[in-house]
């Protein structure tokens, strides 16, 4: 399989018409078409449904499809670090994370390095923990920030000062706002909005002290943008992070959990990671940061 022909298979894939896509590639219409058959024939695969106006992939297209991106993307990554100039500081730095205040920390640190290396690039993927390990375990990301419990056996990393607190966000309008803090029986009767990374041994129950069949929970999420206007809606309760809702202004509110529940932050990378002279520079300067602010462990 050439990654010349797996170009042209995401160009289709994109146009969803073989003319249009050809125009683009400025190839003929028959060449493609000839090059994508020969795909498919090497697979053993049907990858694509030819209409009379639109092309659909099918269920193994769409797999390489996504395979397809993230193959070009990484070779497109390697060449970038391989050709980059030894005298200049530069290249991409892919980091992946959770949504959290402690990114403040990760920003800050790649603005002063970008002051002194203008030529390096940060990438900021967004995702839940399954989501960062998947996309570090393929290369296609050089860090990770994981909260709370991970596989310290699978990376390493650099556990980072900063703790995140949980608590709920709740519309303004209920009684439990009132309540400088949330304790786990004002939640056993209450319709619950919870991270899809919460399973049954998670932290939070334990600290609910309940079973997930003993509670009532109305729905899952993975961006808490999307549960606040499920909260704003009436739905329910969400459970979430400090700091990641702007609640000023609005008819929510964030209330912290009594007793107090917290998460604690790692920045991860693969065992077999190859550092680049940038993300070298990257790891100094955060923990320079940490350091002269005074929230260093060290």
């Amino acid at each position: 399989m050439e990654l010349r022909v797996l170009q042209y298979f995401l160009a289709v894939a994109k146009e969803q018409n073989i003319s249009a896509a050809a125009h683009s590639l400025h190839l003929t219409q028959p060449t493609l078409s000839r090059q994508l058959r020969e795909l498919e024939e090497e697979l053993g695969k049907q990858l694509m449904i030819r209409g009379s106006r639109k092309i659909t992939l099918t269920e193994e297209g769409m797999l390489l499809r996504k395979r397809a991106e993230e193959i070009l993307d990484l070779v497109g990554r390697t060449e970038n670090e391989i050709t980059q100039s030894n005298k200049t500081v530069s290249g991409d730095i892919y980091i992946g994370t959770g949504e959290t205040d402690g990114v403040r920390e990760i920003a800050k640190a790649s603005f002063q390095l970008q002051s002194l290396h203008p030529g390096v690039v940060f990438h900021i993927v967004s995702g839940d923990a399954v989501d960062v390990c998947e996309r570090l375990d393929k290369g296609l990301l050089d860090f990770g920030i994981l909260l709370g419990d991970f596989d310290k056996s699978k990376y390493l990393y650099m556990e980072l000062p900063m703790k995140d607190t949980w608590g709920v966000l709740m519309q303004r309008s209920s009684p439990l706002a009132e309540k400088p803090a949330v304790s786990p029986a004002d939640l056993w009767d209450k319709p619950l909005i919870l991270s899809r990374q919460i399973d049954n041994k998670s932290e939070l129950y334990r600290w609910l002290r309940r079973e997930p069949a003993q509670l009532h929970t109305v729905a899952t999420y993975n961006l808490i943008y999307n549960a606040s206007l499920m909260v704003d809606e009436g739905m329910g309760y969400a459970f979430t992070l400090d700091k990641l809702v702007n609640t000023s202004g609005s008819g929510l509110c964030f209330r912290p959990l009594k007793p107090r529940l917290e998460l604690g932050m790692y920045l991860v990378w693969k065992r077999s990671q190859r550092f680049s002279r940038a993300m070298e520079l990257f790891l100094d300067q955060l923990q320079e940061n940490l350091y002269a602010s005074g929230i260093s462990e060290e």
